[in-house]
């Protein structure tokens, strides 16, 4: 059997020893409150718009540290920093209190988008601010953010519709939030319908997005599961499937290793990284054509630096359950693959956006999507799994 504990101090240095210095460094807006994430490749801020979600993020990255790594009394005010931005100027108090999406530096509302991910990044830094002071007021919030979440995604005709009735599509994005931010908050806060929720939100991935027949785990499809053979209906996206496979296996290992949640998320890893390898270059593809048709999207060939991190604690977790050689394989392949091109050696941190055959694309490291959330979730969950295995060997 393969191991591969050697890995867990390029984890553990990372994100301890780089990726975090360079946000604490960069990305705290001591003048407007919050976070700024747009970023050049040496930190200089180039947009001081703000991504909610980011704020979120980067709160619960510094609430997740000090519970589940060390109490640091810096780690605990910066994500303070950030719930206080979002408390102050996230919610659309004069409309109908969801959360915006992208607001100025100072808090003013740009954009609140149809969907309410918002919601869910907030719910988990609140929960993780409560868990670390123990304040009954963050849980209450978070748990009302994660029921609004749901609330919002399960009331028929609450989520304006994108397009016409003609073709409906639902995506995997809501059932796969409601698992992770559901096993924060249980985590976190011990909140008491996680498991109801994310049992639900499993079902309905098995039951109308893993499809045995085709031997894939589709994006988008109709109400019921239906496969619709158009662009938007055969366009996968196999890092969104490899991150819902290891929500889908860490619940697996919650549950004492549970073997039929094991097979389901080894069985969607399986499938799509045999779609998403890029066996010519290396690394995981950003779309693919259920029937390897032509895909519609220009950046489908690149190699964005969010999909390399699902695939990399995918691959760990279905090796930490299963035991088989072929996961340790992926996962050594993928590290080395990744680490020898997305890190930053000279200013710190890693790029996001690289060209299919690995050349940089853009040198920015951060902006409304990238920020201070896969890559140290990544390095993070990988780290401890590596450790918490040497411990039991």
């Amino acid at each position: 059997m393969q191991t591969l504990s050697d890995l867990a101090p390029t984890y553990r240095d990372g994100l301890l020893d780089d990726v975090l210095p360079f946000w604490i460094e960069h990305g705290i807006d001591r003048e407007c409150g919050g976070y700024l994430t747009s970023v050049d490749r040496d930190g200089t801020v180039i947009d001081t718009d703000k991504c909610i979600w980011q704020q979120g993020r980067f709160a619960w990255l510094l609430g997740e540290l000090y519970n589940n790594v060390e109490p640091r009394d810096e780690w605990l005010e910066l994500a303070r920093h950030g719930l206080d931005f979002i408390e102050k100027y996230a919610f659309d108090r004069e409309g109908d209190g969801r959360m915006h999406f992208h607001v100025t530096r100072d808090g003013r509302p740009i954009r609140k988008r149809r969907y309410n991910f918002s919601e869910s990044f907030a719910a988990i830094a609140f929960a993780e601010f409560a868990k670390a002071t123990g304040s009954a007021r963050h849980a209450d919030q978070a748990v009302r953010l994660f029921e609004e979440f749901v609330r919002y995604n399960t009331t028929p005709g609450a989520v304006p519709p994108k397009f016409t009735d003609v073709r409906p599509m639902k995506a995997m994005g809501f059932p796969m939030i409601t698992i992770v931010t559901a096993q924060e908050l249980r985590e976190a806060i011990g909140y008491e319908r996680a498991n109801a929720c994310i049992d639900r939100a499993i079902e309905e991935i098995r039951r109308d997005f893993v499809k045995p027949d085709l031997e894939c785990v589709m994006e988008c499809v109709g109400p019921n599961g239906e496969v619709h053979d158009h662009f938007d209906g055969r366009t996968l996206n196999p890092g969104h499937a490899i991150e819902g496979a290891w929500f889908i296996l860490r619940e697996a290992m919650h549950r004492d290793a549970d073997p039929e949640l094991t097979a389901l998320g080894t069985q969607m890893l399986d499938w799509m990284w045999q779609r998403g390898w890029d066996t010519e270059f290396g690394g995981l593809l950003y779309f693919r054509d259920l029937r390897n048709l032509p895909i519609q999207e220009y950046w489908h060939d690149m190699k964005f630096w969010w999909p390399q991190c699902e695939g990399l604690i995918a691959t760990l977790l279905a090796w930490m359950l299963t035991g088989e050689d072929k996961y340790a394989s992926w996962h050594r392949e993928l590290h080395e693959w990744v680490h020898a091109r997305f890190p930053d050696r000279e200013c710190g941190e890693w790029f996001g956006y690289l060209h299919r055959d690995g050349r940089l694309s853009v040198p920015l490291k951060g902006n409304m999507w990238k920020g201070p959330f896969h890559i140290p979730r990544m390095q993070l969950i990988c780290w401890q799994t590596l450790e918490s295995g040497m411990e039991q060997s």
